[in-house]
C-alpha cells in the first residue's frame, strides 16, 4: 500500500471539523493533489476525484464532519482516539487509500466526500442529483462508516415529526370550561404506543420492527390558564417498505381513536432541507455486497444507526463498511468522549476495499 491511511487520519482527526469543515476539507483536497489527482468541490462542498474509464463505476462515500465537541487527537499505541476517529474520519482514510491505490481498468471509482452527514445532508442530497448526470450510471456506492469490518446492507430510516392536539383555552379558575389540551395528551400518548401493532406494520426480516418514541412535549402559555395546544415530537425508526410520506396519515387516523370528544389533533413530519433519510435494505447478492464480504470475511448484516446511504440506495446497490465500531462493550463509541479507532483496522479496511474493487472496476 503506497499510501499511508494512518498517517492521513492522524492529521485529519487533529483538524477540528465539528464548526467548519473547511480546513480537513482543505487537508483533503491537498492530499489527493500530493497524490497526483485533480480533486473539485462542487456547489454543495463535497470533494470530487475520478480515476479510471469504462462501463463499471462505483462511488466511495464519506463525510468530513463530526459532531460537537471536539474531542483532540491523541494516539495511544494501536489506537487513535479524538472526534471523529471512527466516525468517520477512520474510513475516510481507508478510502482515500483506497481510491488512490486501485487500479480501475475495466470501470470508473468516484471518490465523494460530503461535508454535512452529521446534519442537514446538502451534501448528500446534491451528490444524488448530480452524479448520475455528470457521470453516467452508477454500479454501487460504498458509504463509511464504523461497522467493525462487517458489511451492512441495510439501515432504518429516521424522521420526526409532530403531534399537535388543540383543545381550548380557559381561565385556570375555571377549568371545565375549556379543553386541556395537555391532559388530552395522556391517551395519545398511549395509543402512539400501540400503533405499529394495531396498524399491522410487518417487521423487516434483518432489521426488526420500526419505532414510534415520544422525545418532546410541550404546550400551555400561562401558569393560570387552561392550555389550548400540546405539541408532542417524536422520532420515528422505519423499516421497507415504509416511506416517511406513508406515516402522518395512517399515525393521525390512529391517534384520533383515542382522542377525547372536544379535541382536533393533526401530524406532520418536521420540515427538511433534504429528503427524509428514508430505511433501505440492499440484495445480499449484489456484486459490491459479494466483493466486499469476500475481501472482508465480515458479516453480512444490517447498519445500526441512519446514514447518508439512504440517499444513494435508489441510484444503485448500497453498502456500509469501516473500521470501527458505534459502540463496544463498554459502550457508546461514535460520537463519545471516548472515540477511538484501531490502526490494524483502518489499515485492514483500505485493503479490503482495495481488493472488493479489483473485483468490481479492474
Amino acid at each position: 500500500m503506497a499510501f499511508d491511511p494512518v498517517e492521513f487520519l492522524e492529521r485529519a482527526v487533529d483538524v477540528p471539523s465539528h464548526e467548519d469543515v473547511g480546513p480537513v476539507r482543505d487537508l483533503l483536497v491537498s492530499t489527493l493533489e500530493e497524490e497526483g489527482v485533480s480533486p473539485t468541490v462542487d456547489a454543495a462542498g463535497n470533494v470530487l476525484a475520478s480515476r479510471g474509464d469504462g462501463d463499471g463505476h462505483v462511488v466511495l462515500n464519506t463525510h468530513v464532519d463530526t459532531v460537537p465537541p471536539h474531542v483532540p487527537f491523541e494516539r495511544d499505541g494501536d489506537v487513535i482516539r479524538g472526534r471523529g476517529a471512527c466516525d468517520a474520519k477512520g474510513p475516510l482514510s481507508a478510502f482515500v487509500a483506497a481510491f488512490l491505490d486501485a487500479e480501475p481498468t475495466d470501470g470508473r471509482l468516484t471518490l465523494a466526500i460530503t461535508p454535512d452527514e452529521e446534519t442537514v445532508q446538502t451534501g448528500a442530497a446534491h451528490l444524488r442529483e448530480s452524479l448520475p448526470d455528470e457521470d453516467g450510471p452508477i454500479d454501487a456506492f460504498v458509504v463509511g462508516e464504523p461497522t467493525g469490518l462487517d458489511v451492512c446492507t441495510a439501515a432504518r430510516g429516521q424522521f420526526e415529526g409532530t403531534v399537535t392536539i388543540t383543545g381550548s383555552a380557559a381561565h385556570a379558575a375555571s377549568p371545565a370550561e375549556g379543553r386541556n389540551a395537555i391532559r388530552a395528551a395522556a391517551p395519545v400518548l398511549e395509543a402512539m404506543d400501540t400503533f405499529d401493532a394495531e396498524a399491522g406494520t410487518p417487521a423487516h426480516d434483518l432489521l426488526g420492527e420500526p419505532t414510534l418514541t415520544p422525545t418532546t412535549i410541550e404546550g400551555g402559555e400561562a401558569p393560570n390558564q387552561v392550555p389550548a395546544e400540546c405539541r408532542i415530537g417524536f422520532d420515528r425508526r422505519s423499516v421497507p417498505p415504509e416511506e416517511s410520506g406513508d406515516v402522518p396519515a395512517a399515525l393521525e387516523a390512529h391517534l384520533r381513536g383515542a382522542l377525547p370528544e372536544g379535541f382536533d389533533l393533526a401530524v406532520e413530519l418536521v420540515p427538511r432541507e433534504t429528503p427524509q433519510l428514508e430505511a433501505f435494505e440492499t440484495d445480499p447478492d449484489a456484486p459490491v455486497v459479494r466483493a466486499l464480504a469476500a475481501s472482508s470475511g465480515g458479516a453480512v448484516r444490517p447498519f445500526g444507526a441512519a446514514t447518508e446511504a439512504s440517499f444513494f440506495a435508489g441510484l444503485a446497490p448500497t453498502v456500509v463498511f469501516g473500521p470501527g465500531d458505534l459502540a463496544d462493550d463498554d459502550g457508546p463509541v461514535a460520537h463519545a468522549e471516548r472515540e477511538y479507532v484501531r490502526v490494524e483496522d483502518v489499515r485492514a479496511a483500505a485493503g479490503m476495499v482495495t481488493e472488493a474493487l479489483s473485483r468490481l472496476v479492474g
